[in-house]
Formats: C-alpha cells, sequence, structure tokens
C-alpha cells in the first residue's frame, strides 16, 4: 500500500520502462492520443500488436554469463517464494529483482484446507470464485491454487517465523461467512503479514533477507531486458547490472513474476482508459514482464482481466462493504449500497471531479441499528484509530491515510469531509431519512433492513478514497504455469505466476468473496511452480 496522503489527489506518472530488447525485430508505429489523454498505443506492429509491445532489437553485447538451474524475475508475492521454495529443494536459483529491496502490496492471503472441507465444498469454492469471474478463469488454475493453497501458505507462514516477520492469524476475521457454499462445508487459512503499517511488502523483504541469510542468490538493481531464446525455448535472461548486460542462463527454466503495469500510461490508456481519473497506487509496474514474453511468442489474455480498486484504510476495512449511506465529494447519493461493494465503486466515480472519492455516512447509533449486518462493526472507542481529529497513538493504521471524521451536526460533518456541496449533502441525508422513515427505498430500490435512519449524532463519515492497487492482466498459461504462444502451445522454459499471468481473474473487478485470494493464489503459484521446476 503506497503512503501518499489520503489528501493528495494526484495520480502517479507512468515511469518510463527501462529500454529492452526481444528475440525478433517489430516494427513500431506511431502512437495516437488516447481515451485518457495520454499517448495509447492503439497504432499495430506487423504482428497486429499494440506498438508497446515493439521488440527492439536483441542485446548482444554481453559482458558476464552466469549459469543456473532456474532464473525468477520478480522480487515480490510470487517471486520470492517461488525463488525460495526451490532453493530449498536443492535447485541452483538467481533471484532478479529491478528495485533495491522487495516489492508487494496488500495484507491478507488465503488458502483452502483441503483435508477438512468437503471435496464438494472446495468445487463449489471454485465454482463461486469462476462465477465471481464471469467465468473467464480456468478451472485448472483456480485448482491450483485451491488444491496447494493450504501446503503453500502454511510453508510460508512457517518460513515467516523463522525470518523474524509478523503474521497474524485472519482465518476467522476474513472467511467466516464463506465457511459454507452451496450447502457444503469449507474451511480455510488465511494469514495477515501484519498488522498494519506492517503489510507483505515487510514481509516477503524479510523473507528474501532470510532466504539469502541462506545461501540463496538476490541481484537487486538489476532489471531483466530480454528473455534468451533459442530453437523456440527459453534459456535464459540477459538483465543489466552495474551498467553493464549480464547473461543469466536458466537450464530448467526462466520464471516472470514482475507484477502488473499500472504505471505504463500507453498501456493503461489502451487496456484501461477508465481509469484514467483514478489514482495509481504503486510505482515503476511498467509492464516489463508482460513486454519480455510477448516478444519471446506469448500473448495478453483476451480480456483485461481485474483491476484491484479499494481503500481499506480510510476506515476499518470491515465496515468498507457495509450498506451505510454513501455520497460523492457533491453530497449526492449515487448507488444502492447494499449491491455496490467496495470493489465496484470506482466504477461509479471514474469523471475527474470524482476521481475515486465516495463517503459513508451513518450516526452514532450504528452499534445497535447495524449490528445484524454482515461485516464486523468496530466500535467508537476504537475508531478513534481512523479519525486524524482524535489524540492518541494510532495504533494498526497506515496513519497518513485514515480519514474518518464526526460531528454533531450533518453541515459541520459534509465541512469536515471536504465536501463541495454541503447544502446538497444536507438535503440527501434528509431524503435518505424520510425513505428509512417509509421502509421503502424509492431511489434506489435498497431493501428496508439496510435503512438506518442518521438522526442521532454525533455523526460518522468515512471518507473513502479508491485507487488503482494492481491490474491483474497479463500473458495466457495453462494449469502448470506455462507461457502459451499465439496458438496456445507452451513456450518451453518460460512460467508466468503473479499479476504478469493471465486466465485466473476475468471480471472486470477483482472479486473480494473469498478474501486475500488475489495474494494466496500468488504465494501458491510460486511455491508450486518452484518445486515443480527444482524437482525436474
Amino acid at each position: 500500500m503506497s503512503n501518499i496522503s489520503r489528501r493528495d489527489l494526484f495520480k502517479f506518472g507512468g515511469v518510463a520502462a527501462a529500454s529492452m530488447a526481444g528475440a525478433s525485430a517489430l516494427a513500431a508505429c506511431s502512437s495516437p492520443k488516447g481515451a485518457s489523454e495520454k499517448a495509447a498505443s492503439s497504432a499495430a506492429t506487423a504482428d497486429g500488436l499494440p506498438s508497446f509491445f515493439a521488440s527492439p532489437d536483441a542485446i548482444t553485447d554481453i559482458a558476464e554469463t552466469k549459469d543456473y538451474e532456474i532464473v525468477v524475475i520478480g522480487a515480490g508475492a510470487a517471486g520470492v517464494p517461488c525463488a525460495l521454495s526451490a532453493f530449498e529443494k536443492g535447485a541452483k536459483v538467481a533471484l532478479l529483482q529491478k528495485e533495491k529491496t522487495a516489492i508487494s502490496q496488500g495484507n491478507t492471503c488465503d488458502s483452502i484446507d483441503i483435508a477438512n472441507s468437503d471435496p464438494a465444498g472446495v468445487q463449489a469454492c471454485i465454482s463461486l470464485t469462476t462465477q465471481d469471474c464471469c467465468h473467464r478463469t480456468r478451472r485448472e488454475q483456480a485448482e491450483l491454487w485451491a488444491n496447494n493453497s493450504y501446503e503453500a501458505l502454511k510453508w510460508l507462514w512457517d518460513i515467516a517465523q523463522k525470518a523474524g516477520a509478523q503474521t497474524v492469524d485472519t482465518t476467522a476475521k476474513w472467511t467466516s461467512a464463506i465457511k459454507t457454499i452451496d450447502g457444503y462445508n469449507v474451511n480455510y487459512f488465511a494469514f495477515d503479514f501484519g498488522p498494519k503499517p506492517y503489510n507483505t511488502g515487510n514481509g516477503m523483504r524479510d523473507v528474501a533477507k532470510y532466504a539469502e541469510d541462506q545461501g540463496m542468490e538476490i541481484f537487486y538493481e538489476t532489471p531483466a531486458q530480454q528473455l534468451v531464446v533459442e530453437n523456440g525455448k527459453v534459456t535464459g535472461v540477459i538483465a543489466k547490472a552495474d551498467g553493464k548486460y549480464v547473461k543469466f542462463n536458466a537450464s530448467k527454466g526462466v520464471v516472470v513474476a514482475t507484477g502488473d503495469y499500472e504505471n505504463d500510461d500507453d498501456m493503461m490508456a489502451y487496456y484501461n482508459p477508465d481509469m484514467a481519473n483514478l489514482y495509481r497506487k504503486e510505482q515503476n509496474k511498467t509492464g516489463d514482464g508482460q513486454k519480455m514474453m510477448v516478444w519471446a511468442g506469448a500473448r495478453m489474455e483476451s480480456v483485461n482481466g481485474s483491476k484491484v480498486i479499494h481503500d481499506f484504510d480510510a476506515g476499518p476495512g470491515s465496515m468498507a462493504d457495509m450498506p451505510f449511506l454513501c455520497v460523492k465529494n457533491d453530497g449526492t447519493r449515487f448507488c444502492n449500497e447494499q449491491r455496490s461493494s467496495m470493489a465496484v465503486m470506482g466504477n461509479f466515480l471514474t469523471s475527474e471531479e470524482d476521481a475515486g472519492w465516495y463517503t459513508q455516512v451513518f450516526d452514532s447509533d450504528y452499534m445497535t441499528a447495524c449490528a445484524e449486518w454482515p461485516g464486523k462493526l468496530v466500535d467508537p472507542e476504537g475508531m478513534k484509530a481512523y479519525m486524524p481529529e482524535e489524540s492518541g497513538e494510532k495504533k494498526g493504521v497506515y496513519e497518513n491515510l485514515i480519514n474518518t471524521y464526526k460531528a454533531d451536526t450533518i453541515e459541520e460533518l459534509g465541512n469536515k469531509l471536504g465536501l463541495t456541496d454541503v447544502k446538497t449533502f444536507v438535503k440527501t441525508v434528509e431524503r435518505y431519512n424520510e425513505l428509512a422513515a417509509k421502509g421503502v427505498d424509492e431511489d434506489m430500490g435498497k431493501a428496508a433492513k439496510w435503512l438506518a435512519p442518521i438522526a442521532t449524532p454525533p455523526f460518522y463519515g468515512i471518507h473513502r478514497h479508491v485507487g488503482v492497487s494492481t491490474v491483474i492482466h497479463g500473458v495466457n498459461v495453462n494449469g502448470d504455469m506455462q507461457v502459451l504462444d499465439k496458438d496456445g502451445k507452451v513456450i518451453e522454459g518460460l512460467y508466468a505466476i503473479g499479476n504478469c499471468a493471465g486466465n485466473f481473474f476475468g471480471s472486470p473487478d477483482y472479486p473480494m468473496t473469498v478474501p486475500g485470494l488475489s495474494l494466496g493464489r500468488a504465494h501458491t503459484q510460486g511455491y508450486v511452480v518452484g518445486r515443480a521446476l527444482a524437482d525436474k
């Protein structure tokens, strides 16, 4: 999670990708302006690909060659477990990272405890995930997660303890609502790298340090530039270190785990123009891995994958999906809150004026009026940790991101929240209370049981700012995470895991029905692929 002030309304600009080369040169075309008013690479290469996939000439001035069995590109939530799991099985591994340190985001990872779940329940969970992803999930990928995730996360939990990382078992917190699916029993194991402000990035840094202490080689500030392809097989990676090109041979395989492309303006304008006005939470995520793999013959998945858009930090994350009244910055109500989880709020707030901002509003009676609502309420004392105006130590939060306020009048609350039209906000609350009194939501159709009036001061507002955490959109892979070419055939020696791998999420919005699925999937893919390659 980026440590950017909640009040900063800027978007991260795209960080230009390092000059990279592929196995074959493709003709680049000029790029017209895109929908996001940035250069959208809509012109095509000779192969009909967007021009940002045009390959530069191959790199030939190699200063040094190193020999390994497995080379992993990217030290994140997928790459670190991949490299370490292979190293533990005796493989000679190189982990390449373009940053000075391991990088990851988020907190929660989740797994299915298959030994203590109904077999039908495991399949029901997979089917639910597929449904949430608009039935675009390749089932074998979901099965890889479901069948291996418990072993993978227990392994990572144990490694984290040895590494001195902070972990909290959050199984009950995140999975109580999905313990029964279609009548079948499902048990899980979930944990957080935390509590906040510690997160998965800290955890991966601790685990990477532990791996180095065991003798595993990590090359920081060594960005991969191109894949080495010989007779259709990927046999290594050319990276840049200290201004020179180094060839890392990989006799068993290359695993790409470089994350997303949210900071590449051309890729974002081409694939996700609707996100032009939402701020980007990360930096230097420039689609390096996707480009290198496409240059080696891979193809991006046909649908754009899922955008992960949320704000768990302005107020309690456990209250983010509760159906409180929600208003835009101009004070207007804009959705049926019970049918609009935080994961989809960005779709209502794509304009330059909205830019991802909205507020959840409730009164001081919320602990009683909303006691039976899904989620978990935080009492007024606990709420103080999320309130900049309250004194005292702020535990378990990113202090510069908290953004919850209370006031004795609706007018005062609107002013504290910085809403642009407080008079409209007052009228919106008055109208909402009329609907609550009637027990009929004539404006949005929300069920009566979710119509809690906002009548008893003090009044609360959680001013959330949803932004792009990641875009899960990558190349086509099979059930073993092997990268596929344009004809659907395996590119020998090449694997993709994590957010640069496609075919797991296919819905426009990342589904949060199984909390921690994104990180759980990344950790699991890394663990499974690392061990499989070591045994190769």
